[in-house]
C-alpha cells in the first residue's frame, strides 16, 4: 500500500498567507514548504499548471481515491474522510495490528508564513458573491520573481453586463520572504490598457501605513462600466494592470523598486478557489469596519459612461520620485504629531 498527496490549485488562497503560484516551480516550492512545516514523508504528485489532474478527477478540492495495482479507481470520495478511508483499507487489505492516532503524530501548529507583522492594515469588506477572474502575469526576460501576486474578483454583474465592483488584491508571496517597506514609495497600480470595458479609478496608491514594515495585502475596490463588443468578435474583455512597489527581503540584503504587469480577462477562473475573509489566520483583526471602506487614494470618481471611439483626458500617474516625496512628507508630519 502506497500513499500519495496530490498538489492541486489552492482551494482557499491566503490560508496561512500562501497565495496561488504562477509557475510550476512555485508549486514545487509549495510542496517543499508543506514537507518542511508538517514533517510528512508521504510523497507528493504535483498537478500541471493547467490543472489537468484536478479536472480529470472531478474538480473537488479535498477528494480521495483508492487505486488498485492496475491503476483502476476502486474507491472515489468527493471529500476526504479518515474514518471511511480506514474502513475501506481494512476491507481491502485487512485490519492493521496497530492504529496510529492523531495524538501519536505530535503535530505542531504551523507558524506564520510571513516574518513581517500582519494584521496592521485593515481588510476591505467585499460585496457578497464575488468571483475570481482569470489573471495572467506578463513575464519579462530578467527572470525576476513575482514577489507580489494579484488576486482579482468581481461581482457577478460584472460578468453579466460589465458593470459592478472589481477587487484588486496585491498579495506578498511568502515564498520569497519579502515585506512592504512603508518608508519607501507606497504600492501604486495603473490601468494601462482596457478592451471592451472601462474601469475607475485608472490608478491609485495605497494609503500610508504607520508601521515601518508589514506583510498585509494592499487592496482596492474599483468600478467597471462596459461598452458592447461585436457579438461575433472573439476578442475578450481584458484589463492590463501595472503595479509598482518596493520589494524588501526579510534578511535585509536588498530593497528595490519593482514594476510588474498583469492581464485580467473578464472570465471566471474556475480554479481560482475562494478566499475566507482575512485568510484562515488572524481573521478578526483583518476585517474592515463598515465606516472605513477605502484603502486607497484614487483619482476622480467614476466618469460618465464612455461611448466607444471617444477619448477622455486621464491624469498621469505619479512618478516613483513623487510617490517617495509624498511618503516622506507624510512620515515627517506623523513624527511631528507624535512629538
Amino acid at each position: 500500500m502506497r500513499f500519495y498527496y496530490v498538489y492541486k490549485a489552492l482551494a482557499h488562497p491566503e490560508n496561512n498567507d500562501y497565495v496561488a503560484p504562477l509557475t510550476l516551480q512555485e508549486r514545487l516550492l509549495h510542496i517543499e514548504e508543506a514537507k518542511r512545516r508538517t514533517g510528512t514523508k508521504i510523497p507528493w504528485i504535483c498537478d500541471s499548471m493547467d490543472n489537468d489532474l484536478k479536472h480529470a478527477m472531478g474538480d473537488r478540492p479535498n477528494s480521495e481515491f483508492i487505486l488498485d495495482p492496475d491503476g483502476r479507481i476502486i474507491v472515489a470520495r468527493d471529500w476526504s474522510s479518515p474514518d471511511d478511508l480506514r474502513a475501506d483499507l481494512s476491507e481491502l487489505i485487512g485490519t492493521p495490528q496497530t492504529t496510529t492516532r492523531i495524538t501519536d503524530l505530535d503535530m505542531q501548529p504551523v507558524p506564520p508564513a510571513h516574518a513581517a507583522p500582519t494584521g496592521i492594515v485593515p481588510r476591505l469588506q467585499l460585496p457578497e458573491g464575488m468571483q475570481p477572474l482569470k489573471v495572467e502575469a506578463v513575464t519579462r526576460g530578467n527572470n525576476e520573481p513575482f514577489y507580489v501576486k494579484l488576486r482579482v474578483e468581481a461581482e457577478p454583474s460584472v460578468l453579466r453586463s460589465g458593470e459592478g465592483k472589481l477587487y484588486l488584491g496585491f498579495m506578498l508571496d511568502p515564498l520569497y520572504h519579502v515585506h512592504w517597506n512603508n518608508d519607501a514609495m507606497p504600492v501604486v497600480f495603473e490601468i494601462v490598457d482596457t478592451t471592451g470595458i472601462q474601469v475607475s479609478p485608472r490608478f491609485a496608491e495605497a494609503a500610508a501605513v504607520d508601521a515601518p514594515a508589514d506583510a498585509d495585502p494592499r487592496e482596492f475596490l474599483l468600478d467597471t462600466c462596459s461598452f458592447l463588443i461585436d457579438p461575433n468578435s472573439s476578442e475578450p474583455q481584458q484589463i492590463t494592470v501595472k503595479v509598482r512597489y518596493f520589494a524588501c527581503d526579510d534578511a535585509q540584503t536588498f530593497c528595490k523598486p519593482v514594476s510588474q504587469t498583469y492581464v485580467i480577462t473578464l472570465q471566471r477562473d474556475r480554479d481560482g478557489g475562494s478566499r475566507r475573509p482575512g485568510g484562515f489566520r488572524n481573521q478578526m483583526s483583518r476585517q474592515r469596519t463598515s465606516n472605513d471602506t477605502q484603502q486607497m487614494q484614487p483619482e476622480a470618481s467614476f466618469p460618465n459612461r464612455i461611448i466607444p471611439g471617444q477619448r477622455r483626458a486621464t491624469p498621469m500617474p505619479p512618478t516613483d520620485a513623487e510617490l517617495m516625496r509624498r511618503r516622506m512628507q507624510r512620515r515627517r508630519q506623523l513624527q511631528r504629531l507624535q512629538q
